[in-house]
């Protein structure tokens, strides 16, 4: 499981030009997954997700998370996040986790941040062409993989 989290201002996401999913402040997170993920790295993710000190205090410290600033959450899932370009200039995503097992983990990785942020929380629409806009805050971009926990 990887995600890239960036502290944002503002995001969305639109299919067809409609907007889906919005917030004003707080992480938009991009999300992949692979055949192997289970609940263990849904939860721990979670938890780095939610407890993540990427907002800065009184002092411009990053010193708190997304939920002592009571920011929201846009999460879109995104399976490229998992393409390999080893060989090759055309990336291969056969590490990416298959459709239909990716949006069973999706499904319930939205439930557990939910869960765990105490409200819910913005998605965009599993394997939709979508178009996802944001402010990037600081800029502040995080990256992570349940898989190689650094």
């Amino acid at each position: 499981m990887r995600a890239v989290i960036q502290r944002v201002s503002q995001s969305n996401v639109k299919v067809s030009g409609e907007v889906i999913g919005e917030i004003k402040g707080g992480l938009m997170v991009l999300v992949s997954f692979v055949d192997e993920d289970n609940d263990t790295d849904l939860e721990w993710m979670t938890k780095k997700i939610v407890n993540l000190r990427i907002f800065n205090d009184d002092e411009g410290k990053m010193n708190r998370s997304v939920q002592d600033v009571g920011g929201d959450i846009l999460l879109i899932s995104q399976f490229t996040l998992h393409g390999s370009t080893k060989k090759g200039n055309r990336p291969s995503f056969i590490k990416a986790a298959k459709p239909d097992i990716a949006n069973v983990m999706y499904e319930k990785f939205i439930k557990i941040l939910e869960q765990s942020l105490g409200k819910e929380i913005q998605t965009g629409e599993f394997g939709g062409d979508m178009k996802v806009s944001l402010v990037n805050d600081g800029p502040t971009t995080i990256i992570i993989d349940s898989k190689d926990r650094e």
